[in-house]
């Protein structure tokens, strides 16, 4: 168990609750900043795991101000070495109901505001066809099939649309992503696997859904009746993703059961050699003082740096 040390980054909902865990904490800065917060490292079941609300303390930094970047790095930086999250959708399909999870397993990146590589200074192309690890995604599904009857359901796939935000979709925005395949709508997935991915981490997201999007009336009143005023949309929503978050948490809590009851099942993540095909720049030609900043990450390509 002393290889694996599992990142959690908690999305809208649940940040706070990573944070009510005790252990050490870890002040951290990378070549890209200060990530979200201060990481803090526990134990689940034997396992160590490294804590990170992605929004930082108090959910100030909304999704385009997160630093990405810097909090996969400083995950990486600490040893991290299996990414588990979460964040809040939308859902974009009737059969995705409000407060139900989703183990998701494709992704549309429509955000472009966002540094989407730490290789600025050299020519890194990874494989990304299946954005999300397999063996990771396994692991969730079983944990929310071994919840109690009467759980809220939890999806064995669903594609989500990555936007950048923060305003939420019109209405004809959420009709176009029903047509192109879409099934969940969020902002904070991309570029984040992107990166993992770049980082030779296995990365897996369970979506907690709030709500229909905006393709789906919420309420349709009757003749005469007042139409449902958008505070009140708002507050559903809210009360929705709190009760999500509780049974996100009880998810992410028994994936760490099984990956400390069999840890040799991790040895399937094909993320952990991405790097391998993926540098296409000549290694000579790379700037040695780039190899040394970029280190955690790469190092282990260049021989004698």
């Amino acid at each position: 168990m002393s290889d694996v040390k599992i990142g959690l980054i908690g999305g809208s909902g649940l940040g706070e609750a990573l944070g009510q865990s005790g252990g050490q904490r870890h002040e951290v800065d990378t070549p890209f900043g200060k990530p979200s917060d201060a990481i803090l490292e526990t134990t689940w079941a034997g396992v160590p795991v490294l804590m990170l609300p992605r929004h930082g303390p108090g959910h100030v930094l909304n999704p385009s101000s997160v630093p990405y970047r810097a909090n996969i790095f400083a995950l990486k930086q600490l040893g991290c070495t299996h990414i588990l999250t979460t964040g809040a959708v939308g859902s974009l399909r009737q059969e995705f109901k409000p407060r139900d999870l989703v183990v998701v397993d494709q992704v549309i990146d429509k955000t472009f505001r966002r540094a989407g590589t730490f290789y600025d200074h050299a020519a890194v192309h990874v494989e990304f066809a299946e954005p999300f690890c397999g063996v990771l995604r396994q692991i969730l599904i079983e944990a929310g099939k071994a919840e109690p009857q009467g759980s809220p359901s939890v999806h064995d796939r669903g594609c989500y649309v990555a936007m950048e935000g923060p305003a939420f979709s019109t209405r004809a925005e959420s009709l176009m992503h029903r047509l192109w395949g879409g099934d969940l709508i969020g902002m904070t997935a991309m570029p984040e696997a992107k990166l993992a991915r770049e980082a030779e981490l296995p990365y897996a997201m369970v979506a907690l859904v709030t709500d229909y999007d905006s393709w789906k009336p919420h309420a349709v009143p009757k003749d005469g009746d007042p139409p449902v005023e958008p505070p009140k949309l708002l507050q559903e929503i809210i009360g929705n993703l709190s009760a999500a978050s509780a049974n996100a948490m009880a998810v992410l809590k028994k994936a760490v059961e099984l990956i400390a009851a069999n840890p040799a099942r991790l040895a399937g993540c094909k993320a952990t050699d991405a790097l391998k095909l993926a540098i296409w720049s000549d290694k000579a030609k790379i700037d040695p003082a780039e190899v040394r900043r970029l280190a955690p990450l790469w190092v282990k390509y260049f021989p004698g740096a």
